[in-house]
């Protein structure tokens, strides 16, 4: 038994009681195999890790096993942005529409410029899709990474020690924040949460024997100041509006003013809106909605659509065909070469 432990150290109790033909106790077995694997298995070392103040940020989503009303009928299990300043603890948190790219940079500019006030050395996330994955970072990261004067780094798979921090926020925000709440909306959700956070932020962390609020000024003083320009958040992109005067925009349909059918728009959309606008002037101009499927009608564009439906029913008046066809007769004799421009005989 210990050659093949010293062969395949994670080889099942019952594969080995087989593989040497034990007849007797199948409990007994298992106890001395579960004693004596350790002694083979290889040994994962997890150092303690020390994080000067303004250092790094951890990230990650967390997913409440709530469903949260998005809209009449539909309820949705959508993710939670949480956010930890690796020094001080510090929490800031919001619930996101979706874990695409555009919310997740919004989300994060969101609660560094609103909740944290500064930017940390490193914002440190593990391989969410909407970040990047095998080394890659996600189109538009690196340029919101840019625009912070930051740099993004991925913790490696199988490696959940690296950001224990935000990981242990997850497990506190789902035992000490969720328990016993309703949510009539995300917004909500969001309006709880936000009211919420400032006492978890002045709970006593035990690690720390500090309260995150009194040393996230600690944490401000090293870290960047926000930039003079926000970046560039959210989702941009253009297109040309067809007959139905409709776009698509994060699973829903938008209406968009009839008159500019048939030409080029750019849409934009946020955490918050969704705009459309063309040659520079806003045809369309919606509050985002957090559900799937949806079509959200402006009442002003039907009545456009209206309007341009009875006039291009309506046939004007007929043009005078005979009166643009009379012409001099003499034009005839001209082009023939029967007189001159004179009117003389040629």
């Amino acid at each position: 038994m210990r050659a093949l432990l010293a062969e395949h150290p994670k080889m099942p109790a019952t594969v080995l009681a087989e593989r040497v033909s034990w007849s007797g106790s199948v409990t007994w077995f298992r106890e001395n195999v579960a004693r004596l694997r350790p002694r083979y298995l290889p040994v994962d070392p997890a150092d303690r890790l020390a994080h000067a103040p303004g250092e790094q940020v951890q990230c990650d989503l967390w997913f409440p096993p709530v469903k949260v009303p998005v809209g009449p009928g539909q309820a949705a299990s959508l993710p939670v942005l949480v956010m930890a300043a690796a020094h001080s603890r510090f929490l800031a948190a919001m619930m996101l529409p979706s874990r695409t790219t555009a919310d997740l940079l919004a989300g994060m500019w969101h609660l560094l410029s609103s909740q944290l006030g500064a930017v940390p050395r490193a914002l440190l996330w593990d391989n969410e899709a909407g970040i990047g994955r095998s080394g890659r970072l996600a189109q538009g990261v690196a340029g919101f990474c840019g625009t912070l004067a930051t740099r993004l780094v991925q913790a490696r798979p199988y490696d959940p020690e690296t950001k224990g921090i935000v990981e242990r926020a997850n497990g506190y925000l789902e035992t000490s924040f969720l328990p016993g709440r309703t949510f009539a909306s995300p917004a909500d959700f969001n309006t709880q949460l936000q009211e919420w956070l400032p006492r978890a932020n002045a709970r006593t962390v035990r690690a720390l024997g500090a309260r995150p609020v009194d040393l996230v000024a600690a944490d401000r003083a090293a870290m960047l100041p926000l930039p003079p320009l926000a970046p560039d958040v959210g989702a941009r992109w253009v297109t040309r509006l067809g007959r139905d005067y409709y776009v698509r925009a994060g699973a829903n349909d938008y209406s968009v003013d009839p008159a500019v059918i048939g030409r080029l728009v750019e849409v934009s959309l946020d955490l918050d809106r969704v705009e459309v606008t063309c040659e520079g002037q806003v045809v369309a101009d919606h509050a985002r909605s957090w559900t799937r499927g949806l079509t959200v009608t402006d009442p002003g564009h039907v009545a456009t659509a209206k309007v341009l439906r009875q006039r291009f029913l309506t046939p004007g008046p007929a043009p005078d065909v005979e009166a643009d066809l009379a012409r001099d007769l003499s034009v005839y004799d001209v082009a023939f070469g029967v007189t001159g421009l004179d009117g003389q005989v040629a």
